[in-house]
């Protein structure tokens, strides 16, 4: 028992109780922040896997003998601690959760530094173990809202390929991709963001043991990048067949479960089978053993004080580590004020009438005004006999616009996607079930100022970050799921005139016209 204790063993002291409250402080609101976006469904964050991956590693590692040469770089710990100070008072100050879970990562990686994970018996890489618990991140949701649209147009010109050299009827623009008439939309959940961190993921954790070099870890890194598209190009052509020519896959339904996940999972496992098969063919680092750096005999050290170099006198770390401690306890006081706030002057006015329908006005949620409202911007809400209207206007876009499954899962409601139409305009459809078993139907566009108009959140953020200073705002159209189609596309026309919106310039006819 004493023998497995000292495993454990670290040099308490006043100093380092003082480091430890205080990063304890600064850790506190964020892994609190970060175990919520596990379990709300608004974020749909895969992130308890990343982890529990380090968690594991480090404990696996943590539970094995340290080496006696072991120089742990207690300097290097203690700087990166006082570094993400700095990264939370930027978070605390610009009210930005992700900086402050994002500065959790260089925790990771000074905390195993201090645990001397690296001189262990089962060595793992401090560095490599900071990347596995990156993945606890939101990251799928960042990546989606920031790149999502450059994936969807790299997946889809992909799978365009692949379909080509198999089918003859086969016509692409951009995200689209129409199959004997068929049109396929290679959307924001095809865009192959969560295959790919998942696979990046995987190598992160053979990385962590096998601990490559630069060039090693380089080539791992573009096989799992390679792996991650081949596989999804594989899934979206799969999908992409079982929807046009569900003949060719036995009539399997691929847009509804088990099969969906199905044919993900299968894609997955197959993208996976490459970086094993490079870890597998990687060795581990090689440590030199541990009595090799003594000398002289156990017995005679032990005893044999006049061994033992004199130490330079060293200046007390007491006052630094007690200022750590009161920094961090001010830091989390900062005041927030966020800079990417909309503009609250914009103007919002919802049409007087629809279909002869008057407007209704309808208040927001409180859980849809901290949606929309909270940092800047304006939304409304009227309804026009069955069908409702939810308008979200705002200048800062990565704030405010979200897909309807993000604050509707938030609300406790089913979420299913339908796809994505272009007749009036570029319309993402979904149907959701309240908690109480009532079924709506909500269509979204989201326009831009400058007339844009797209289906696509990630499309609206691409467009924005080229072009900042233009306006947006989401139009969503609410009704019954069983409300008949002419009804629904009725009420569509009507908004769409309303808002002076111009049609979707390509249509399925258009596309196939280019065949012949």
């Amino acid at each position: 028992m004493a023998h497995a204790l000292e495993r454990f063993s670290l040099p308490v002291s006043l100093p380092v109780a003082l480091l430890g409250v205080g990063a304890v402080v600064l850790a506190a609101a964020p892994l609190q922040w970060l175990a919520h976006t596990w379990i709300d469904p608004s974020y749909q964050s895969q992130g308890a896997l990343g982890f529990l991956a380090a968690a594991g590693l480090f404990a696996w590692s943590l539970t094995s003998r340290q080496s006696e040469a072991a120089r742990l770089d207690h300097r290097l710990a203690v700087g990166l601690l006082a570094a993400t100070a700095l990264v939370r008072l930027a978070g605390e100050a610009l009210a930005v959760n992700t900086l402050g879970a994002l500065a959790l990562v260089i925790d990771v990686y000074a905390l195993a530094l201090l645990t001397g994970l690296k001189s262990r018996d089962r060595s793992l890489s401090p560095f490599w173990l900071a990347v596995c618990f990156a993945f606890a991140l939101p990251v799928e949701r960042i990546v989606q809202r920031l790149i999502g649209f450059g994936l969807q147009h790299l997946s889809a010109d992909g799978a365009c390929a692949l379909l080509k050299a198999g089918f003859h009827d086969v016509v692409c623009d951009g995200v689209r991709i129409v199959i004997e008439g068929v049109d396929v939309l290679v959307d924001l959940p095809c865009s192959g963001a969560r295959a790919f961190l998942l696979l990046m993921l995987l190598h992160s954790v053979c990385a962590s043991v096998i601990q490559p070099g630069i060039g090693r870890a380089a080539a791992g890194i573009a096989v799992a990048l390679a792996s991650a598209f081949l596989s999804n190009v594989l899934r979206i052509s799969i999908l992409a067949i079982g929807i046009a020519m569900p003949d060719r896959l036995f009539g399997v339904d691929v847009m509804r479960q088990p099969w969906h996940d199905i044919i993900g999972l299968t894609t997955l496992v197959l993208g996976g089978l490459p970086i094993l098969v490079w870890s597998g063919r990687q060795s581990p680092p090689r440590r030199a053993p541990a009595a090799a750096a003594r000398q002289v005999p156990d017995s005679l050290a032990k005893d044999g004080w006049w061994l033992e170099p004199r130490q330079p006198k060293r200046i007390s770390r007491t006052v630094p580590a007690f200022l750590f401690a009161v920094a961090a306890l001010a830091i989390v006081n900062v005041p927030r004020t966020a800079i990417d706030v909309a503009k609250r002057d914009l103007v919002l006015q919802l049409p007087g009438q629809l279909q002869g329908h008057r407007a209704m006005t309808v208040p927001l949620l409180e859980a849809e005004r901290a949606y929309f409202t909270q940092y800047g911007g304006a939304a409304a809400k009227a309804s026009y006999g069955a069908n409702n209207l939810l308008v979200v206007r705002t200048s800062a876009p990565l704030r405010h616009l979200h897909a309807p499954e993000d604050c509707l899962r938030g609300l406790g409601f089913e979420v299913a996607y339908l796809g994505t139409r272009y007749d009036p305009v570029a319309t993402a459809a979904y149907e959701a079930t309240a908690p109480d078993g009532s079924r709506h139907r909500i269509d979204v566009s989201f326009v831009a100022d400058d007339g844009t108009v797209t289906a696509n959140i990630s499309h609206a953020i691409w467009h924005w970050l080229q072009n900042p200073k233009t306006v947006w705002t989401a139009i969503q159209r609410i009704g019954p799921a069983d409300q008949p189609d002419a009804a629904r596309r009725a009420f569509d026309h009507a908004v769409v005139a309303s808002f002076d919106l111009s049609a979707s310039p390509l249509r399925i006819a258009d596309l196939t016209g280019a065949l012949k």
